[in-house]
Parts: C-alpha cells; structure tokens; sequence
C-alpha cells in the first residue's frame, strides 16, 4: 500500500508568521518542526564551526543523518554566530522581522551577548519569546545543565517506570523533549493569539519560560497531589496498573506481543469472556477496576494462557470481533507495514535532495481547512546563509565581510 501524497503546498494557519529556531537538542527543535509544519517560515540558526548536536544524533544513510532531515524539515538553515558583536547585530535585525524566537541556551546567556528579551522586544514590541531550558529561567536549579535524561529521572516517570522488583528505568528515546517540544509549539501559537486579541497587550509579545521538567511531571499523572492528600507514593508494577486488570503486554504462540488494557467495566468482561472465564465476571471483586488489579496475579493466568496458545493475528482477529480493546506491541518496521499508519497520513513519503524518497512523521494533527504540509526536509548547514541576509537588506559585500571574519558561514 502506497503512502498518501503529501501536498507541499498547503496552507497552514500559520502562514505569515516568522520563526526563529536558536535552539538545539530537541524540546526547541521539535517545537520548531510543528510550527514549520503548520505553514510558519522558519529559520533555523546555527553556528558557524559548531553545528547543531541533531545533526549527530542517530543513524545516518551516506553521511546523512536521518533524523534531522525530519527535525529541521521546513527549515531555511543560516550559520551565525551569535557571541560575536556583528553577529549579534544581524540577530537583532532578524529578530526585528521575526513573530517568534525559540532559544534554549542557559539563563542569561542570550542577555550576556546583548540579545536578551529586553533588547530584542526594544526593536520588535510584537516579538513571541519562548525559552525552553532544564529547569526554568529562575529558581535554585536555574543554573544548572539541563537534558531530557533528568526530567525523565525528577519527574517520577523512572520511578514508576519498570518491574515492581527491578531498577528505575529510563526511556529509550527523548521522551521528556518530545513532551516539552509538542507543549512548546502550543505555548507559542498560545502567545500569538494572545497578541492578536484586542486590548492593553493587542500587538505585545511576551516570553515564555518552559522548561523540561514540568510538562513531564504533568504526563506522569496526579502523584504529587495523591502524596499531599494520602501521604501515599506510587511504585512500579511493570506492565500492571493499579487502576484496573487484566492490564499487561502478553506473549502469544507466534513469539509476538499483545497489549490489553481493560479501563472501562464492559471491556474488561468482554476479555474475561473471550477468554473462557465468564465466572469471573460474577466476583464481587470484580465490579471495579482497583479491586480487579488486586487479582493480576490470577486475571494474567487466565488471559495470558489463552493468548499464548494462539498466533497475534489470531488474538487480534478475536479481540476485535469481541469489542475488546487490544494492540500489537509494533517497531518501526511494523509501524511502516500497518495499512491503518499509512492510510491516515501518520507517516508520509516526501523528496529529499540527498536520499530521494523517504519516509517521516506526517504533520501530527489534521486540519480540515488549515493542513499544514512538509514542505522540504533538513538542509545543509548553512545552506540558506545568503538568501537569508539579503533578505535582511545586507550588500554582497557586507556578507563577504561577514563570512571573512568567521561570523556566518
């Protein structure tokens, strides 16, 4: 099954606007993407010797890598150095023509260099400031190194995550970022509207401080408010929740793996009935969803024995003519495969320069009148250098001056 087409050249509700990408791994990046994604121009600003760490993260094809061919898709690329005094003045003139500027260098870094809010919002009043760091602009962790890694461990989500008699565990992929990154990408649409509604602040843009931390906190779910008013403290279950059984990843006969999830009452009896047991369903335990994970012990022999003796298409196949709810535990080759992934546009086939065709996460939400579209895929460092300049008023010689002394390449 082919892919659908992506039309490139669709408008999204946010044609018009500029953004600036001073950002790197990832919350901005990916913030950036989906603003890009949603018609945005956005000019993604690297240094000039030092490219962004993204371009080293993950596999490449040829020298290329593959995921910022995705994270910096509907990007122009310009290599700058913002520490150098000319530098910094050819930020302050994009800025002036920017509707939002996405930065996650450490507090005060931005001021040091003479480009903090307060001058930036000098030449451009209008001006959507969002800075994503570790732990927020202020506060006694402010100035600490900031990563993913940390949220992921502060949050309580590898606290939670893993077997009941096993270690914290960590995800395998930037979880945490990618969290911040989708929060980021509303705060700055948020931040817009706001300046386009009438009164005082009409026309006024604000700076936004977020940080890693909290959007992750807010995933994991209601712990510190359980703690406050019980004086209670999650732990780790594994595959179980607390909240309702059967609930778990099960193996079946083919080597392959399902998951289950029974949070509504009606479903979790369906399951008990596909799976021989209807007596169960009589318990008075039963009745509800914390007093049924109380028996995952016995609900997991009795699901995971009737699972394990039939292949994944065939459990598939009987949980859905069943109205149960179940999944196939995918990887990205499964994901690739799955008629229903490619039917809806999750993942698109687009053009790329360097590879040609290849595969990416489609635009992540669908609009009906306001698509959005993946334009073009990541460029090359520094490849729009000049276009972006001259778009800026800058002469020929100007830029030659420029890259002469190192600051743009």
């Amino acid at each position: 099954m082919s892919l659908p087409p992506q039309d490139a050249e669709a408008a999204g509700p946010l044609a018009g606007y500029r953004v600036i990408d001073a950002s790197t791994i990832l919350a901005g990046p990916l913030a950036c993407q989906i603003l890009g994604d949603f018609g945005a121009e956005v000019i993604k600003i690297e240094h000039p010797t030092k490219v962004d760490g993204m371009r080293g993260h993950g596999p490449a094809k040829n020298g290329v890598p593959l995921w910022w061919k995705e994270i910096s898709r509907n990007k122009q690329t310009l290599a700058l150095s913002l520490s150098d005094p000319a530098g910094a003045a050819v930020f302050k003139r994009l800025a002036a023509t920017a509707d939002v500027l996405v930065e996650n260098f450490r507090p005060g870094t931005l001021e040091r260099w003479g480009v903090g809010p307060e001058e930036l919002h000098a030449l451009n009043p209008g001006l959507v400031i969002l800075r994503i760091t570790g732990f927020g602009q202020t506060g006694p962790y402010a100035a600490r190194a900031g990563f993913g890694t940390l949220a992921e461990a502060m949050s309580g989500f590898a606290h939670l995550t893993g077997q009941a008699d096993g270690p914290p565990t960590l995800p395998a992929f930037g979880l945490a970022d990618s969290i911040a990154g989708i929060a980021a990408s509303s705060a700055a649409s948020m931040a817009l509207l706001a300046r386009e509604r009438p009164g005082p602040e009409h026309g006024r843009g604000q700076v936004i401080d977020l940080n890693l931390l909290e959007p992750i906190m807010t995933a994991v779910g209601p712990g510190p408010t359980v703690y406050d008013q019980t004086g209670q403290v999650g732990q780790r279950h594994g595959n179980r929740s607390t909240n309702n059984a059967p609930r778990n990843a099960y193996r079946t006969s083919d080597g392959q793996w399902v998951a289950i999830s029974t949070s509504a009452q009606s479903i979790a009896e369906r399951v008990m009935e596909l799976v021989g047991h209807p007596e169960v369903v009589d318990e008075p335990w039963f009745a509800a969803g914390s007093t049924r994970a109380e028996h995952g012990d016995e609900l997991d022999a009795m699901v995971g024995g009737w699972i394990a003796e039939r292949t994944r298409d065939e459990v598939l196949a009987a949980f859905t003519e069943a109205g149960a709810a179940v999944a196939p535990i995918y990887d990205a080759r499964d994901l690739v495969e799955d008629p229903h992934v490619r039917e809806t546009g999750m993942l698109r086939e687009v053009d790329d320069p360097d590879l040609g065709p290849m595969i990416q996460h489609g635009v992540m939400w669908r609009m009906s009148q306001t698509p959005g579209a993946i334009r073009f895929t990541g460029r090359g460092h520094g490849q729009d250098t000049d276009a972006v300049l001259r778009d800026l008023g800058l002469s020929a010689q100007e830029i030659a001056d420029l890259r002469d002394r190192g600051v743009v390449t």
